[in-house]
């Protein structure tokens, strides 16, 4: 586990509840891991808790008529949010292009795990994950936010201007390696090996800080130099972000590739 030393006991005592509950409803966990901004590396005070966790059913559970969710969702309560995906299901998504599960993957913060099986998992992604669909799926991201915004010089919730400045710095990171591989999950990390003008990359890191310090920043303007480049980015990345070539061939391979690993998985537990 690695777990830093500023988590609430009692936020760690409710999740390990939840992950209590899932083995209850019979799934295996493979690993549980902290996502959302504490991993992001922008947290407030009051930043919840999400933990993302990624689970495996004994086959018996899969030679049945009615198939079972392939989610496991708990209620939000307080500042814990917790849920998890089927490992089919992580996979599926992994080959369209969500970055979601090779975030998940990368998170240096653990719940708990079950020994060597991220490095295989994270093997494998480096194998089926297109970085092409990736970026697709983190301009989604940023157009989805954008629109929320409604402008780049308009009142905005600051909190939420963290989810709109993370794929903007995620696409410029993928953009200055030929889009041939994936990001890192934590933000602060990333804009950090990402060239960003100076001033821009300098108020981002002042506004990581205050939101460390600080329980609700309101609202109010985009900072004019983050404004400045969010914008630009986001306009150049929507006109000059291109699709991914369409290889049956080898869409095909990654597909066998993930359900060998699928199986093995299941199997072995």
């Amino acid at each position: 586990m690695t777990l830093p030393a500023d988590f609430a006991p009692e936020a760690v005592a409710a999740i390990r509840a939840r992950l209590d509950m899932a083995r209850a409803q019979g799934a295996k966990i493979l690993f549980a891991i902290e996502s959302g901004s504490r991993a992001w590396g922008f947290p407030s005070p009051d930043s919840d808790y999400d933990c993302r966790f990624v689970y495996v059913r004994p086959v018996a559970d899969h030679l049945v008529l009615e198939q079972p969710r392939d989610v496991l969702e708990f209620p939000l309560e307080g500042e814990i949010d917790a849920g998890g995906w089927d490992l089919r299901k992580a996979l599926l998504l992994a080959l369209g292009g969500n970055a979601v599960i090779v975030e998940w993957a990368k998170s240096l913060i653990v719940y708990e795990e079950v020994a060597g099986f991220r490095p295989r998992l994270l093997d494998l992604l480096a194998e089926i994950v297109d970085p092409a669909k990736v970026s697709r799926h983190y301009l989604g991201l940023a157009r989805s936010h954008v629109a929320k915004a409604g402008s780049f010089a308009g009142e905005v919730k600051l909190k939420k201007l963290f989810y709109l400045i993370r794929p903007i710095v995620a696409l410029d990171w993928m953009e200055q390696r030929d889009f041939t591989s994936l990001p890192p999950m934590n933000m602060v990390d990333c804009l950090a090996e990402t060239e960003v003008p100076a001033q821009a990359a300098g108020e981002i890191r002042k506004l990581i800080e205050k939101k460390r310090m600080t329980r609700e920043l309101g609202t109010g303007p985009i900072p004019a130099e983050i404004a400045c480049y969010l914008e630009a980015r986001y306009g150049h990345h929507e006109m000059n972000l291109a699709g991914s070539a369409r290889d049956e061939a080898r869409q095909a391979r990654n597909r066998g590739l993930a359900t060998d690993f699928y199986r093995r998985e299941a199997e072995s537990q």
